[in-house]
This record gives structure tokens, sequence and C-alpha cells, in this order.
């Protein structure tokens, strides 16, 4: 995790994702996204209630499940920040791409446990950290906007300490399911 002092402040943050390129109809951005919406709506119903929590500003993934018949609500706190959809509770939230950028993990992740309904599914998908050795030159640390890496015994923790279930289905993609 980043030292506190190392942060950007919001408006650089938010001046870097920018530039993102996540169009909606970018087929390269959909193949993907498809490594965590596959898995999801393998395990869904068709009307499920989710959350694109942390979506950015073209929220490609929440677009791909609602093609698929779920309905989808939009949280991002610098592109939509409608904070009604934080007072609900999900059959699914998603988190692509998302973890990597937050200042206080435990107080989201806290968070996100409440907004979950029970049985629901959290699916996050972020580069897992594997070696510690080549951690330094890793590309995915580079980045300024990431503050804090994730290696899967990480995830594991977090799932035992929400007493969820975690199932990591593809390549750095966890899949965390609260209990009933």
């Amino acid at each position: 995790m980043m030292a506190p002092d190392g942060h950007l402040s919001a408006e650089q943050e938010k001046a870097i994702y920018q530039y993102h390129n996540n169009n909606p109809s970018d087929s390269g951005y959909r193949r993907f996204l498809s490594k965590v919406a596959d898995p999801l709506l393998a395990r869904l119903p068709r009307g499920a209630h989710g959350l694109d929590f942390g979506c950015g500003p073209g929220p490609a993934l929440a677009a791909m499940l609602e093609e698929a018949g779920m309905i989808m609500a939009l949280y991002d706190p610098f592109f939509h920040p409608q904070l009604d959809v934080l007072q609900q509770q999900y059959d699914v939230i998603t988190c692509t791409e998302v973890l990597e950028h937050l200042h206080r993990p435990a107080a989201v992740l806290r968070q996100l446990d409440g907004l979950l309904k029970p049985g629901g599914l959290l699916a996050v998908m972020t580069c897992f950290q594997t070696d510690d050795t080549r951690f330094a030159s890793w590309h995915y640390r580079r980045d300024p906007t990431h503050v804090v890496f994730y290696k899967e015994e990480t995830l594991a923790l977090i799932a035992e300490r929400y007493e969820w279930t975690l199932e990591i289905p593809r390549k750095d993609v966890a899949i965390f399911t609260k209990a009933e």
C-alpha cells in the first residue's frame, strides 16, 4: 500500500482517469471485461440488480450486463457521483480495475458488504500481485493512481474477514459471495 503522502490529489487523479479509453462500444475493451462478465452471467438470473461501483466515465461493463438482462446502477466518485445508489442493496456489485485505487480499502469493502444482499456477489478485477522480487519493476505499480495491491492470499483474508466465500474463476478476477 502506498503511503498517503504519495497519493495524488483528487483533481490529479480525475485528470488521469479522463485519458482512459473505456468506450462501451470498443470491442477490445468489451473482450477485456468479459473476463468478469462471463463468470457473473453464468451465476446470475436475468433481472438481477447490480451496481457498477467505480464505473468510470464509460460504464462498459454495466452496458454489457444490461444487454444480458440485468438492471444496473452506476456509481463513480468522479463521473457518476449519485449517492442515492449507495442507499440500496444489490444482487451483484462489480469493481473492475477499482480496488487498486482505493485510499481507504477497508472502509470501502465494509461499505460494499453493506450494499450486498445476503447471497450477493462482489466481482473484482484487478491485476493480482504475484512476485515480490519483481514488484519494483512491475508495470501495474507504476500507475500513480494505483495505491494498493492485492495478492490472492490477501483476497482470501478479505473473504474470511467478511465471511464471504471466494472464487478465482479467471486470472485477476475474484468473485466473493456473501453468506445467506
